[in-house]
């Protein structure tokens, strides 16, 4: 099968960094597709929001969200394979990407502002119903937009994006210690996670073909990181993760009542949201595409063309 595509934690994390992909990825099904991905932006509530966007807005649409760190970049080869049926469209968020970044202390970051800030755009782009993709940050951001539309989402494509608590394992210990304790030494011991080897990490833990992974992720992500304030910035989303595991239960009612079809992909060696998070999708929707692929949490740098493929059997038949 062609696969390319293209605490004590902390101490597991940076041990893994030193893996360095010796080569770039063939960027094969991207190569297939004359599909222009066109990089926009707009201004919301005197904010601009970036987002890329390609294929013909009279085709159905889906929505990309990324997870932390990255940015739309992450989608870079999958949106113009999608492009050729569909209209695609993948923001960054505030403080993401080449969104703008207001400082931690002239902004509220939440999980609650970014699910509405990409709410307007979809407004904003007269996109009335949509598939969405729901990676890591992007999972509580997507379901925050369905409880409040559900009847604008056509399907969920999930993957590694958590919405049980059977999903946070021991990685979250020390963000969990954060959320019972906001204190400067609990938020100190997570600015780990923002350091150029765990960023590495973070796209090459679990992977069986280091290769596969473009070190590209690797710079664009750490400067991102790296600009001054955006420490504060993570921190902030760090600290608001925990008002999404208090939406778990409201989000699990919604899909046992409107029942969106699913596909769900899922890195199985994931230490970030490991597989344990996949499986309760099965118990509260009856319409799901089950699959668990060898591979960590940026499933999509070792697997694109698996899911790729399996994006464009599930979006044909659920958008037809």
């Amino acid at each position: 099968m062609k696969k390319r595509f293209h605490t004590s934690i902390l101490a597991t994390l940076f041990a893994s960094a030193t893996l360095l992909p010796v080569s770039l990825p063939n960027g094969a099904i991207a190569a297939q597709s004359p599909f222009v991905v066109d990089m926009k932006s707009t201004e919301i509530d005197g904010h601009t929001i970036a987002y890329r966007e390609a294929g013909d807005p009279a085709n159905p649409t889906v929505l990309l969200l990324h997870g932390f760190p990255t940015s739309s970049h992450m989608f870079r080869e999958l949106i113009p394979v999608l492009a050729e049926d569909y209209h695609v469209i993948a923001p960054d968020y505030l403080g993401f990407g080449a969104s703008d970044m207001p400082s931690a202390d002239m902004y509220d970051y939440s999980f609650a502002n970014a699910a509405e800030m990409v709410t307007r755009l979809i407004d904003e782009k007269g996109v009335d119903n949509y598939t969405v993709y729901l990676m890591d940050y992007g999972a509580p951001i997507g379901f925050r937009m369905f409880a409040e539309h559900p009847e604008r989402v056509t399907g969920f494509v999930i993957q590694n994006g958590n919405a049980y608590d059977e999903g946070l394992r021991e990685f979250w210990d020390p963000i969990k210690a954060y959320w019972a304790d906001p204190s400067t030494e609990n938020g100190d011991a997570l600015r780990g996670f923002l350091t150029l080897d765990a960023t590495k990490w973070q796209f090459t833990h679990g992977v069986g073909d280091v290769s596969a992974v473009s070190p590209d992720n690797f710079w664009h992500v750490q400067y991102l990181l790296d600009r001054p304030g955006n420490q504060e910035v993570q921190l902030e989303m760090f600290l608001d993760y925990g008002t999404n595991v208090a939406e778990y239960p409201k989000w699990q009612a919604l899909f046992r009542e409107y029942q969106p079809p699913a596909l769900i992909v899922w890195g199985k060696n994931d230490h970030i949201f490991p597989a344990d998070g996949a499986h309760p999708y099965k118990a509260d929707l009856s319409d799901v595409e089950f699959h668990l692929l060898d591979t960590g949490h940026f499933a999509l740098e070792e697997y694109g063309d698996v899911i790729a493929a399996e994006m464009q059997d599930f979006l044909a038949r659920i958008t037809k």
